[in-house]
């Protein structure tokens, strides 16, 4: 096939990887510029630097609606456009110009977690499993009808990262299936609106810790967030101080939630949870913190003493 796709970072890399793999005709690739957002440094290989390596045409846009690109599109005489990771949304003057429309990837099990870091959201509300879906582009983001889809087992002690190696490893099978079914034909599987649910770009708030929620949604909130994304964190004596590594404690403590309570085994207890001052449900255990300045230290290396409490502010 003829094909233009939009993508950035790894996701739109191996994206791009996969289609030059299977022998498709890639006429033109857009990307967007590199960015100092702390979650797109992140799996930051260059797409644009890929097409270059392959003499593809590239043009960087952070939004695609110049009438350069549309005329660019126009002329290319497109089969299909394929996007992986496009941060903004494609008008139907672009997704609905080649013959067979515009197909996109998505790390998430749609109709669930579109939008953002989906990985990360699925982590941190404990989902059983995550996923990568080939869909159809719509005017509605994420919402298109599916091609394919591929499920992974979330293991009790996978982080974000261990899940994104393994669904960024789906691109390269499910980009070279799904177009292989739209060139020979398939049945579209609308999504279940009543099922979506949508979600936000991640700020450096939404990586605070909240004291108040159950050790084992902590603990899960930690892995979520663990290298190299920005981690959980909390503040303690007014410096920011993040958690890279927690589990849930084997006794019960009650008291306050953020307390800096006991030792137990190599870490230190922090009371936690909704029902905290009851004392009849487990505290986190914090194994391994890093300072303000960066330095990584065992729990109870930090924690020299007991007492006072770490916080959602300075």
């Amino acid at each position: 096939m003829r094909v233009a796709m939009f993508g950035y970072q790894t996701w739109g890399h191996r994206t791009l990887q996969a289609l030059i793999d299977a022998g498709h005709e890639v006429a033109l690739v857009v990307t967007h510029p590199k960015s100092d957002h702390a979650y797109e440094r992140i799996w930051a290989d260059s797409v644009a630097d890929l097409a270059a390596a392959h003499d593809i045409r590239v043009l960087l846009r952070n939004r695609p609606d110049d009438a350069e690109l549309l005329a660019e599109l126009k002329a290319a005489d497109l089969d299909l456009i394929v996007a992986n990771n496009w941060r903004t949304w494609l008008p139907p003057e672009i997704f609905e110009l080649p013959r067979h429309g515009t197909l996109n990837i998505h790390d998430s099990l749609l109709p669930a977690y579109a939008g953002f870091s989906p990985l990360i959201w699925a982590m941190i509300n404990g989902e059983p499993e995550v996923g990568v879906t080939a869909h159809m582009m719509d005017g509605e983001l994420d919402a298109g009808d599916i091609v394919l889809q591929r499920a992974i087992p979330v293991g009790p002690s996978d982080t974000t990262t261990d899940l994104f190696h393994r669904t960024v490893d789906l691109i390269a099978p499910i980009t070279a299936e799904a177009i292989s079914l739209i060139e020979t034909g398939y049945t579209p599987v609308p999504q279940d609106r009543s099922k979506a649910s949508f979600f936000h770009k991640r700020a450096k708030r939404d990586s605070l810790i909240d004291w108040t929620q159950p050790p084992a949604d902590i603990e899960r909130f930690v892995r979520a967030l663990a290298d190299p994304y920005p981690n959980a964190f909390t503040y303690h004596r007014g410096e920011e101080l993040r958690i890279i590594r927690a589990s849930v404690s084997q006794g019960h403590y009650g008291g306050t939630p953020g307390r800096i309570f006991i030792r137990e085994g190599d870490g230190v207890v922090i009371v936690a949870g909704p029902d905290a001052r009851r004392g009849r449900s487990p505290g986190l255990l914090v194994e391994r913190v890093r300072t303000a300045d960066g330095t990584d230290l065992p729990a109870h290396e930090y924690f020299k003493t007991m007492g006072g409490y770490l916080s959602d502010r300075p």
